[in-house]
């Protein structure tokens, strides 16, 4: 159940069968992001793949009839009108269409009417509808899902798509469960469920759940049942990253960051194609600095050895050894480059004491010490707004119906610093003790979790009051 290989065993299938010679590929927006976070560019070519182009782009005159083009779209009908389009005046000689979904047959039948010159060679679907992060996780993209409690339409349906294809590509005929009275996860379950019913010889998947086996689970959780945990910071690289500098489509953007170098100012962050951030991505941060530091000495003893070319075996040895090392270069420095803006920022937004006090909002019912310490923690300026907006929804959602609950004081010092005070109410709203399903706050072992925290912050803090993290 590899994410990121049923994405490339389906880009490999659209290579094969269009046989071997020089070929484009012709892609939408969301494909384009697709493919690239499964390959790179190298690995395309290396499939005799050395045009890309978008359909969406406009079209030019210029007719290149030696070239197969691979098409590899989403069947949506603005996708199926400009294709159409590219049919009706074909510019390349031979075209193999595969459908990131499910398509109707509608639009199959209008497709080929359009294809006066006989240039279509396949017709496919390929469930390759979804972004891979890892191996077992994906993203939709999605900004938006929600409008108060209910559904946006177009992202209610973009989401069904996205698990269908996902259930599609891994061969899984789930059972699906939902919390009941969560009518959001009940929405998207019935809607997955008709699906399913509907195009049950797609999920005809027998064979694959023989010999007793329990049969898969399609488990759809409602973020109202824990508000909590997406307010905390995180302490793990992969999740630090994404916090502090975001991660897109595999790309971290260092472009408006003093002092790094230009060829550092987009990051790819990649588990299939950079090892050490595959073995280290759900680390905590206080090991990252010790890992990093012994791959930067690994470097260092292999740069020496490099300039020891004294016979013609050294130079051969050079010669064969020079893509590792240059790879490994690349990686270190990388990687220097993020760990020194990850420890400015920790510094700068002095989050070690802002996570060692949300841990206890979190985890510990001290109603007026924590009330006094946000107080001051929040009126601080060197604290972020955003980090003092969490603070401050941690404080109600933990204490909204405690007697001496003070929402309303810590949202004047909000207020007074510029932030946007309805967060708190909407937040309230959408996932207070009426909207959750059991108390989140007394769902945890409250010692372990703040003894845990603590330990955590102080290898941390030790970790980079060691070490100094600067870009080569």
């Amino acid at each position: 159940m590899n994410l990121i290989t049923a994405i490339k065993l389906y880009v490999e299938k659209m290579c094969n069968e269009s046989g071997p010679g020089m070929k484009t590929i012709l892609l939408d927006k969301e494909t384009t992001s697709i493919i690239s976070m499964a390959f790179s560019q190298s690995d395309m070519l290396q499939r005799e793949v050395y045009l890309f182009e978008r359909l969406d782009s406009g079209r030019s005159n210029e007719r290149m009839k030696n070239l197969k083009c691979i098409v590899f779209i989403r069947p949506t009908k603005q996708n199926i009108q400009l294709l159409a389009d590219e049919l009706r005046s074909p510019k390349y000689g031979s075209y193999f269409i595969y459908f990131s979904n499910i398509i109707p047959r509608t639009d199959i039948k209008y497709l080929a009417e359009c294809d006066e010159s006989e240039s279509v060679r396949e017709v496919k679907e390929v469930y390759a509808d979804y972004l891979c992060v890892n191996p077992n996780l994906f993203s939709l993209n999605i900004n938006c899902s929600m409008h108060r409690l209910n559904w946006l339409p177009d992202a209610l349906s973009r989401t069904v798509q996205g698990l269908l294809a996902v259930l599609l590509s891994l061969k899984l005929n789930p059972v699906i469960r939902y919390r009941a009275g969560s009518i959001v996860s009940q929405t998207l379950a019935k809607q997955i469920y008709e699906q399913i019913c509907k195009e049950s010889s797609l999920f005809d998947f027998s064979r694959t759940h023989e010999n007793g086996a329990a049969p898969p689970l399609l488990l759809i959780l409602d973020r109202r049942d824990d508000p909590v945990t997406p307010l905390l910071h995180q302490w793990t690289y992969q999740a630090m990253v994404h916090e502090l500098l975001n991660i897109h489509n595999n790309r971290v953007d260092l472009s408006n960051t003093a002092g790094i170098p230009k060829d550092f100012r987009e990051l790819v962050l990649s588990g299939d194609q950079d090892e050490f951030y595959a073995n280290n991505m759900y680390a905590n941060f206080g090991e990252i600095g010790s890992t990093i530091k012994n791959l930067m000495e690994e470097f260092q003893r292999k740069a020496k050895d490099h300039k020891k070319v004294e016979s013609i075996a050294d130079m051969k040895n050079f010669i064969e050894t020079y893509p590792q090392f240059k790879k490994m270069s690349g990686t270190v420095q990388k990687h220097l480059c993020i760990m020194g803006e990850l420890s400015a920022l920790t510094t700068k937004r002095n989050l070690f004491e802002v996570s060692e006090l949300e841990q206890e909002v979190a985890c510990k019912a001290e109603h007026s010490a924590q009330l006094q310490r946000i107080r001051k923690v929040i009126a601080d300026e060197r604290i972020s707004i955003d980090d003092a907006i969490k603070l401050v929804a941690l404080y109600a959602l933990r204490y909204e119906r405690h007697a001496n609950c003070d929402t309303s004081s810590l949202l004047q010092i909000i207020k007074t610093r510029g932030g946007r005070t309805a967060i708190i109410p909407s937040l309230i709203e959408f996932a207070g003790t009426h909207m959750r399903q059991g108390d989140i706050f007394n769902l945890v072992r409250i010692s372990d979790a703040v003894k845990l925290t603590r330990n955590l912050i102080k290898v941390v803090r030790k970790i980079l009051y060691t070490h100094i993290y600067t870009c080569i």
